[in-house]
């Protein structure tokens, strides 16, 4: 223990109200033994109203508890409630039972594996207590008195394996006096007082007595006194050695469990490395040619769900498991570890890229495999969950490839989506709404929301809150008109939101939240229409905000789930990356970054190219989380950037033209340059990961890194995670080791209190090389109106196509001298942002 300064063995009594003084003592002397040694103990005491599930529940809780390394459950359990005392005993965890008393203990003991079991502190201490007495063990005849699990039985499965010629006996021994006259060793637990007479003593006998009893006594103050099994008086007279009672073996057995204490908490440091997780890999041995991605997943048996969260930190109550192979994980985990170190925060972004994607999502997972599985270091991904048209896309299901993916696919597509989820929210906003709306049943919908009760209304908080911004100062009787007014909120019915962007909105607020607390006052915020002054109408106005949250409190739990290798996975939430933020949630984001601890590493990722995802990442996630990366990865490939280059849908020319070939990649790789500089504005370290196709060329990989280093690059890898799992990124995972030891100074692009106009416009040039950015007459009245409803200084989302740095699809490369159209922009105030859309792209068809 002295490799680990200030560890100290951690020890738990667990004891239900207890009105016995002799187990109220020893449970005093206990404590009191561990403080002297330097062991941390504590005392939980329940009331006798618990039940057996509540005294099962604290066990499990010690069970997984680091800090403790031994648990007592202190018997009788003096509960006014059933309680199966086997099984609660045997619910303590093995290699924490110090008391010895678990089935699987005992039975290590009945087959003689005493180095690999925890013997029952009183025989172990009767032993030692024989032992000093000098006289050995082993040919000698050995009679214990008593069949108890906690005495008689242990004792007599340690004389024998120490050599002894044991018997048993009981009360019901017919020869008793016999028996005990011929033991050479004589232990006493029968708990009858005085029992054993000491004319039965065998002359120059070892007498161990267990017993405590009491006895009538009226020269003492409380009018009995404490006696053992055996007479003591007679029995000194015959015996070698005796024990007296009371202060024989009682303290010895208060001396073994500290003894038991250390010793487990010996074998806990040998299993422990400080900051790492006792976790098993599987490294796969990848096959040729490689099998599709759901034969892979197929093939791959994946770790119980159960098991994977106890091997990185989670206790049992922190999770709530569906099915064998994921869990949502409770925001408790997180309030639990709120003061434990971060971890490494890194990035996963890309290039612009063609209609099938670079590799992102894929890259992001087998990187994570790659610092765990095969450099040991704790590490978890966070991915966005796939919305279920990725699921039958070209792109695949989007939560990764090939060997580097997320298991069981089934289960990873199939399971209850959140969107289905969100979407009923919408629903539910948009019928309240609805009804609002409606002019011809006022009086009813009056009578529904604020209800008579004893000829009072009932009037919320919320509710009185609403009147007073209608500038109504009672609550009751209230006029026809001031009953319009109040059901209606005098909505001007043009600027309703439609049930796309509530949905949306939702989900991007499910994604940025940190806590129940902060869901619902975003959903409160949720701006559903304006009224006819002017004014924003909000879900909160609609009484809505309080149901909502609500119904999405499983929602904000992130899913633990796991890689193909067996890697920690958060799968949560997903925001569009085009008129949202495109990335997974804050809370999947500073959970995994607790549990890593300050040697570990989480690896996120961010929606399309830098220019799009990364960016929104930066200035509207991090805004909001207040979690700086220490690490940006731009994936790549050279298909995309031959396209960047001029060649047509990225496909490469005939091998005769490879010198033509590496010329287009070289014209393509501006964009990459481009790309590069756009994740250096936030003041990170940018390493660049070659996605390798197998049709890619040495000479072309080669090229892109070299140029991507030009471009300035703290560094430029090749990946091959998806046909070699983590093996294939460990070039990566040991450069972005490098990397985050590397002084970041990290930055926004722009300040939240300049006009919203100033926004678009910076990220606009700095982000897209625009020249300027061009308003629409709509786009001015709709900042215009934000800004006096007070929303202009949030930070902008910018909604443009991901296949060009423009807002033309067809621009590759690195388009200049543009103009960027911003056409109509939402205020999500819930979300906390401005959507800003660009010509082309509207939000009807970012919903279908």
């Amino acid at each position: 223990m002295n490799q680990f300064p200030g560890f100290r063995p951690g020890l738990v009594v667990l004891s239900i109200k207890c009105f016995i003084d002799d187990s109220n003592l020893y449970i005093s002397m206990k404590l009191k033994a561990a403080a002297e040694i330097g062991i941390n103990a504590n005392h939980i005491r329940l009331p006798e109203t618990a039940t057996e599930d509540e005294v099962l529940q604290r066990i499990v809780a010690v069970n997984e508890n680091p800090a403790v390394h031994g648990l007592i459950v202190q018997l009788p359990l003096d509960s006014i409630n059933p309680m199966n005392t086997e099984k609660v005993t045997n619910a303590v965890a093995p290699e924490k039972d110090v008391d010895g008393l678990t089935s699987i203990n005992a039975g290590k003991l009945s087959r003689g594996d005493l180095g690999d079991c925890f013997i029952p502190c009183t025989p172990n201490g009767c032993m030692e207590l024989i032992s000093q007495t000098g006289v050995s063990v082993m040919g000698k005849n050995a009679v214990v008195i008593g069949r108890s699990k906690i005495v008689g039985a242990p004792m007599h499965d340690l004389l024998l394996w120490n050599h002894a010629t044991v018997t048993t006996c009981h009360s019901k021994t017919l020869d008793l006096a016999e028996q005990v006259g011929r033991a050479d060793i004589l232990v006493v637990g029968a708990g009858r007082a005085e029992m054993v007479k000491g004319e039965w003593v065998k002359e120059g006998a070892v007498v161990i007595d267990c017993g405590i009893n009491h006895i009538p006594d009226s020269s003492k103050a409380s009018g009995k006194r404490v006696v053992g099994d055996v007479h003591y008086p007679s029995a000194i007279e015959r015996a070698g050695y005796i024990t007296p009672v009371p202060g024989g073996v009682g303290p010895m057995t208060v001396a073994m469990l500290m003894k038991n204490t250390v010793e487990s908490a010996k074998r806990f440091l040998q299993k422990y490395t400080p900051g790492k997780w006792n976790i098993e890999y599987t490294k796969k041995n990848p096959l040729e040619p490689q099998p599709s991605d759901a034969e892979i997943s197929c093939s791959c048996q994946s770790k119980p769900i159960g098991q994977l969260a106890r091997e990185v930190g989670l206790f049992s109550e922190e999770v709530e498991p569906y099915g064998r192979s994921r869990a949502k994980i409770r925001l408790d985990a997180l309030k639990r570890m709120e003061k434990q170190p971060d971890g490494k925060y890194v990035v996963v972004t890309g290039i612009t890229s063609t209609p099938l994607g670079e590799g992102k999502c894929t890259t992001t997972l087998g990187l994570a495999q790659a610092l765990g599985a095969h450099l040991n270091i704790n590490t978890f991904a966070c991915v966005q969950e796939p919305s279920p048209g990725s699921f039958f896309g070209a792109r695949g299901i989007a939560v990764g490839g090939g060997y580097s993916q997320i298991i069981p696919l089934e289960e990873v597509c199939l399971r209850p989506c959140k969107g289905q989820i969100v979407f009923d929210m919408c629903v539910f906003v948009q019928f309240a709404f609805d009804m609002i709306s409606q002019v011809y049943i006022l009086q009813a919908l009056f009578d529904l929301l604020v209800p008579l009760k004893k000829g009072q209304r009932s009037v919320s908080p919320a509710q009185l809150n609403r009147l007073k911004k209608l500038g109504i100062e009672k609550s009751d009787p209230l006029t026809r008109t001031e009953i319009r007014r109040f059901v209606q909120l005098d909505i001007d019915p043009d600027t309703a939101t439609d049930s796309g962007s509530l949905e949306n909105e939702i989900m991007a607020i499910l994604s940025l939240s940190s806590s129940e607390e902060e869901m619902q006052q975003r959903l409160a915020k949720i701006v559903v229409a304006t009224n006819k002054s002017g004014d924003p109408v909000t879900t909160e106005d609609l009484d809505v905000s309080g149901p909502l949250a609500m119904l999405l409190k499983d929602a904000l739990k992130p899913v633990l789930m796991q890689t193909v290798e067996g890697t920690p996975v958060f799968l949560h939430t997903s925001p569009l990356a085009d008129i949202a933020q495109g990335s997974p949630s804050i809370l999947a984001d500073k959970l995994a970054l607790k549990m890593v601890g300050s040697g570990g590493f989480v690896v996120t990722e961010s929606g399309h190219g830098a220019d799009i995802g990364l960016e929104k990442f930066f200035n509207i996630k991090c805004r909001y989380s207040g979690l700086r990366p220490d690490v940006v990865v731009i994936v790549a490939t050279v298909h995309s950037l031959k396209m960047h280059g001029g060649v047509q849908a990225g496909l490469p020319l005939p091998k005769e033209y490879s010198q033509e070939n590496l010329k287009q990649l070289e014209r393509g790789c501006c964009h990459l340059k481009r790309q590069v500089e756009n994740a250096q504005a936030f003041g990170l370290p940018v390493i660049v990961a070659v996605n390798k196709f197998s049709g890619d060329t040495e000479a072309e990989l080669e090229l892109v890194c070299g140029q991507a280093r030009q471009a300035g690059a703290f560094d430029a890898v090749q990946c091959t995670n998806w046909s070699e799992g983590g093996a294939g990124a460990l070039a990566l995972a040991e450069a972005v080791q490098r990397a985050a030891k590397q002084p970041g100074q990290f930055s926004f692009l722009y300040d939240t209190q300049i006009p919203a106009a100033d926004k678009l416009r910076t990220v606009a040039q700095k982000m897209y090389g625009a020249k300027d950015i061009a308003l629409s007459p709509k786009s001015k009245e709709k900042l215009a109106l934000y800004t006096k409803q007070g929303f202009g200084n949030l930070p902008v989302c910018i909604a443009k196509t991901h296949l060009s740095l423009s807002n033309d699809p067809m621009l590759k490369g690195v388009p200049t001298n543009f103009m960027l159209p911003i056409t109509d922009i939402k205020a999500n105030v819930g979300a906390g942002f401005l959507c800003c859309l660009t010509e082309s792209v509207s939000f009807i068809l970012l919903y279908l």
